[in-house]
């Protein structure tokens, strides 16, 4: 979806003119966000979701993307990339489960004393994301099929 589409859509549920008023920025610059813009031969103009687009592709640091899932009180994940074809389902099952294995342990290695510092709140908040990115690649394969039934081997096709 375009950013201008988003526009369109937010602006069915909020008040162009709250948001205008909020922001202090003229109703007609809101109305433009949710436009195509110029080069589609719209008159939209470059609105706050484009900006940020730019800054992370500009500055390759997600962590842009991850202050504003925060802001929302959600998260990013970062997809994954280069998933193997023809995954094995048993290995990447185990794959999982050994992910969440490791993260039950960093919690319980932390939580032995009763305390749990920033250090050890830090290692924790490293392995829940690598968890997350590991089970959304696992997800995102399963919806690609890569799980679906064998496929014969070559020359072992029933004629």
């Amino acid at each position: 979806m375009q950013s201008h589409e988003v526009m369109k859509e937010v602006l069915k549920k909020t008040s162009a003119k709250q948001i205008a008023a909020d922001m202090n920025l003229s109703l007609s610059l809101i109305y433009k966000w949710a436009e195509p813009p110029d080069d589609e031969s719209g008159s939209g103009a470059s609105s706050p979701l484009d900006r940020v687009g730019q800054l992370i592709q500009i500055t390759g640091d997600v962590r842009v993307a991850q202050w504003v899932c925060e802001r929302t009180d959600g998260f990013f994940i970062r997809n994954p990339h280069n998933l193997p074809p023809g995954q094995l389902l048993i290995p990447a099952t185990n794959d999982i489960v050994q992910e969440f294995a490791d993260m039950f342990s960093t919690i319980a290695h932390a939580s032995t004393d009763n305390v749990i510092s920033k250090d050890e709140a830090r290692t924790i908040r490293r392995r829940w994301e690598e968890l997350k990115s590991v089970t959304e690649g696992f997800v995102r394969a399963a919806e690609d099929g890569t799980y679906g039934p064998p496929k014969p081997p070559a020359g072992d096709e029933k004629k």
